[in-house]
């Protein structure tokens, strides 16, 4: 098992996850939090906080997670009054319409809760929503995994020029595969 932390957010991943963990950098005054991304293939460079560009290049067996942070603000509303991070999902938590860009064929779910003083989005996404039974139990495998710590001060800008994650927090290349 790997194990991946950045700020603030650990995971042990099971076999044959990869992982990203980043702060985009902002674009003029918006403010950027943490978003993880847990997935069974390789992602690609580039990946939206939601799996765009990633998401298309699913295969049936394969899942992606989420984890997105939002601000402060968010905090003591009711969409994230769910206290804790979901970490067992039933077969029946995914839906055929719910993923942001509708890929026939896959699956998704989408649940937002509060954990260490911080509001979150689950985000997942899976390959085949007619396997989502077989395919729940390597999303709760990575949930499973999952320690998100109180925040701290947000970081400095945490990407390249070009907006490639440089805060992000990768698996030795010698007990994972690397990714694209």
């Amino acid at each position: 098992m790997a194990d991946v932390s950045a700020h603030g957010i650990s995971a042990g991943l099971p076999p044959g996850f990869e992982a990203h963990i980043y702060r985009r950098v902002p674009s003029g005054p918006e403010r950027c939090y943490p978003v993880a991304h847990f997935s069974t293939f390789p992602i690609p460079p580039g990946t939206g906080d939601f799996g765009g560009g990633a998401t298309t290049l699913m295969g049936p067996d394969d899942v992606f997670v989420v984890l997105f942070e939002y601000g402060p603000e968010s905090l003591g509303t009711q969409l994230f009054a769910h206290r804790g991070l979901p970490r067992t999902l039933a077969a029946s938590d995914f839906k055929a319409h719910v993923l942001r860009r509708g890929i026939p064929g896959q699956g998704g779910t989408q649940l937002f809760f509060t954990e260490a003083g911080r509001p979150f989005t689950l985000y997942v996404a899976l390959g085949s929503y007619g396997r989502r039974t077989q395919l729940v139990g390597r999303v709760n495998g990575v949930l499973g995994g999952v320690t998100i710590a109180r925040s701290a001060a947000p970081s400095s800008a945490s990407a390249s020029p070009n907006g490639a994650p440089l805060a992000e927090a990768a698996p030795s290349p010698a007990t994972v595969p690397l990714w694209n």
